[in-house]
C-alpha cells in the first residue's frame, strides 16, 4: 500500500472533517507506517465547508460582525482559501437559523443583509471569486438584504427604502442597481446548492422552507404574495425573470437574488468542493481512497460527500471504504454508486452522548482494524 488518500466530511456534533481524517490516518499508519497519506478534507456545501476547504488549501478564517437576520448584530465568518483570491461563505453563518430564538422566528422580518456584509468584507479585501453555501437560512426575502447591503435600492412608489424583511417586498415599486457594489462586475460567483425548487409556488421557497423558518398559515400567504410582487417588479424595471429557474427558491429565495444580480453558477456543494480541492489529481496513482460521514444510509447517494469522493475515485478505478459512525438498514445503495464496502465505528450498542465522546478512539480503532485485514489478504 503505497499512497492512500482520506478524504471524509465531519461526523456532525463529535469530529471536524479534518479530525476524521487525521484519526483514520492514525489507524492505517499503525498498519502502513511508510504509506504516503493524503488528508483531504470534505463537505458538499453546507455546515463545514469552510472550514474543509480553509484545511485543505491552507487559508485562513476571517472574522467580522454583521446584521443578523433579527437585525441585531451577530459573530459570523468566511474562509479565505490559500490562494488569497477565492473566499467560502456559508449563509447560515450571518443569516441562520441558529442566530434566532425558537420563539422569535419570523420570515416576514428576517433579513439576509449580513450574507451582503460578508461578501462586501471579501469583495473589499480583493477577492474576486466567491463560493456561496446555501441553506440554513432564516430568512424568506429573496436575498434582497443581501442585495441591498452591496447596493442595490428598493423604493416604493414615493421612493422612500422599503424595509427589511420578506413581507416588505410587497412595496417595492422601483429597483436601482446603479450603486452595486464595484467590484461585482469583476467577481465570479459559484453558488452551492442541492435543491432544485423554484422561487413560488406549491415548491416554492415559502411553502417547501416557510414552515420550518416559523411562518403560520397567514404569514405564508403573505410571503408568497410579496416574492410574487418581486418577481414582477424586476420584471417591470428590466430585469430578467428567474423565478421558474431550478435553485431560485433555495434559502427563501436567495438562489433567485443571486441568479438576477450576480449571474451565479449553481452546482451542487460536492461538486464545487471537489474542484476547489482539486481531487480528481490527488487521486491519482493511489491505491486507496477512504471516506466517509457521520451516517451512510440510502440518502447518502443524492450528492453527499461520500458519493462524490467515490464518483471522483473510480475515474481512476481505485477501491473506495466508507466509514461512518452509524449504518442504515438501506446503505447497501451506496455500494451501487463507486463505495465498494462500509464500515461502522461502534464498537457496541451505546447512547448517541457515548457515541459522539468515543468518536475519535472508536474511529482510530475501526481504521486500524480494516488497515490489518487488508494486511493479512495481501499476504
Amino acid at each position: 500500500m503505497k499512497k492512500i488518500v482520506i478524504a471524509p466530511d465531519s461526523f456532525k456534533e463529535s469530529l471536524t472533517a479534518l479530525e476524521v481524517a487525521e484519526a483514520v490516518k492514525q489507524g492505517f499508519s499503525s498498519v502502513y507506517p511508510d504509506a504516503e497519506y493524503c488528508l483531504v478534507p470534505m463537505a458538499d456545501g453546507g455546515e463545514g465547508t469552510v472550514e474543509a476547504l480553509v484545511a485543505v488549501t491552507d487559508g485562513k478564517t476571517v472574522h467580522t460582525q454583521v446584521t443578523g437576520p433579527a437585525g441585531t448584530q451577530v459573530e459570523a465568518h468566511y474562509g479565505l482559501l490559500g490562494d488569497g483570491k477565492t473566499a467560502v461563505i456559508e449563509m447560515a453563518s450571518a443569516s441562520g437559523l441558529h442566530h434566532v430564538a425558537q420563539d422569535d422566528r419570523d420570515p416576514c422580518t428576517a433579513t439576509s443583509r449580513g450574507t451582503g456584509e460578508l461578501i462586501r468584507h471579501a469583495l473589499d479585501a480583493g477577492v474576486r471569486h466567491i463560493i456561496v453555501g446555501l441553506g440554513g437560512s432564516a430568512t424568506n426575502d429573496a436575498g434582497m438584504g443581501m442585495l441591498a447591503s452591496l447596493g442595490v435600492k428598493f423604493t416604493d412608489a414615493q421612493g422612500n427604502v422599503v424595509a427589511d424583511g420578506g413581507a416588505a417586498l410587497i412595496d417595492v415599486k422601483h429597483i436601482d442597481a446603479s450603486e452595486l457594489h464595484p467590484a461585482m462586475a469583476e467577481c465570479t460567483f459559484e453558488v452551492a446548492c442541492d435543491v432544485d425548487n423554484p422561487l413560488l409556488g406549491e415548491r416554492g421557497a415559502t411553502a417547501i422552507f416557510g414552515p420550518q423558518k416559523g411562518a403560520d398559515k397567514q404569514a405564508l400567504a403573505t410571503l408568497e404574495k410579496s416574492l410574487t410582487h418581486l418577481a414582477d417588479v424586476l420584471v417591470e424595471n428590466g430585469f430578467s425573470d428567474q423565478r421558474e429557474q431550478q435553485g431560485a427558491g433555495a434559502a427563501g429565495g436567495m438562489g433567485f437574488g443571486m441568479m438576477t444580480f450576480m449571474k451565479a453558477t449553481f452546482k451542487p456543494g460536492i461538486e464545487i468542493v471537489v474542484e476547489a480541492t482539486n481531487l480528481k489529481e490527488v487521486v491519482k496513482g493511489a491505491d486507496l481512497v477512504i471516506t466517509g460521514e457521520g451516517r451512510l444510509d440510502s440518502q447518502t447517494i443524492y450528492g453527499k460527500t461520500p458519493i462524490g469522493v467515490a464518483k471522483t475515485a473510480k475515474l481512476y478505478d481505485i477501491p473506495v471504504i466508507g466509514i461512518a459512525g452509524s449504518l442504515s438498514s438501506d446503505v447497501g445503495v451506496v455500494t451501487e454508486h463507486g463505495i465498494d464496502a462500509v464500515f461502522s465505528i461502534m464498537p457496541s450498542v451505546m447512547t448517541l452522548q457515548e457515541a459522539f465522546a468515543g468518536a475519535k478512539d472508536n474511529l482510530i480503532f475501526n481504521a486500524k482494524n480494516i488497515a490489518t485485514v487488508m494486511a493479512m489478504k495481501a499476504k
